[in-house]
């Protein structure tokens, strides 16, 4: 028979081993648990602070460099007013974009970004517009392509390579994230039809006006951003004919990457700066 004393000796050892394990685990849960909260506590609030800090930055910066008397856009019409009305019906849609009601878009419907007759296409990832929706209170750099690293995260809009620029025939298509990195679009289903959505650039302001919304689509859906924007996953979404576009996408429902909404509209009014 075992001695009385080498058994409680060994009991005393191994619920010692025991209380060391238990220890070890719960600081090692502990300092897990800490880590997540540290890593959301930086996506949902540092992210955002970021980028919303750089993105008021560059739309200033952008503001500054419009109103320079240098770059030919200051003033009241100069360049930017002869160059507009000289691309007006130059376009091939009879010199002006047509509304819902068929008339016609402010003075005319310039056939470049920026109002004037010739076409200046930005670089990968510059910022060249900033894009207004006052329902949501927006004022948000829109730069081209839609590159997470050097365009979404920086709470930029992005512009999709392919699509139309701003007061072109077809469509303009944007996309911004909802939630994180400054997260432009997070209450874009607020958008209603008749709410207003302005693209500035260099030499115009270009005004839309909110006209139909799909809330939910395949991520996959490229129709949405087609020249004639329809979806394909519902085709009951969209439009027949050739117009003047907008479109709005972002992630959707909150805090996933699984479908898509969009939010589209239609040129109204140009206004030459």
């Amino acid at each position: 028979m075992r001695a009385p004393g080498v058994v409680h000796h060994g009991t005393r050892r191994r619920r010692a081993a025991y209380r060391r394990v238990l220890r070890g685990g719960a600081e090692v849960f502990v300092t897990v648990g800490v880590v997540l909260l540290l890593l959301v506590a930086h996506q949902l609030w540092w992210t955002n602070r970021q980028a919303r800090h750089g993105a008021e930055r560059k739309v200033q910066a952008l503001e500054r460099e419009w109103g320079d008397p240098s770059t030919g856009s200051a003033g009241n019409g100069g360049g930017a007013e002869s160059g507009a009305g000289a691309a007006a019906g130059s376009d091939g849609g009879g010199g002006g974009a047509k509304d819902g009601t068929g008339r016609t878009a402010g003075r005319n419907s310039p056939s470049g970004s920026g109002g004037g007759g010739v076409q200046e296409r930005p670089r990968r990832s510059q910022a060249y517009a900033v894009l207004g929706i006052p329902r949501l209170s927006l004022r948000v750099p829109v730069a081209e392509g839609v590159g997470k690293a050097d365009v979404l995260n920086k709470g930029y809009v992005g512009h999709y390579k392919g699509t139309q620029q701003p007061g072109q025939a077809g469509n303009f298509a944007l996309a911004g994230h909802r939630n994180t990195h400054g997260e432009p679009f997070r209450y874009l289903p607020r958008l209603r039809r008749g709410d207003t959505i302005t693209v500035e650039t260099k030499a115009a302001v270009y005004t839309y006006t909110v006209d139909r919304t799909l809330s939910r689509t395949s991520a996959r859906d490229v129709g949405v951003i087609r020249p004639v924007p329809r979806s394909t996953v519902r085709p009951s979404y969209g439009y027949g004919e050739p117009g003047y576009y907008i479109t709005l996408t972002t992630c959707t429902p909150e805090y996933t990457s699984r479908y898509r909404m969009a939010v589209w509209g239609k040129l109204t009014s140009v206004r030459p700066r």
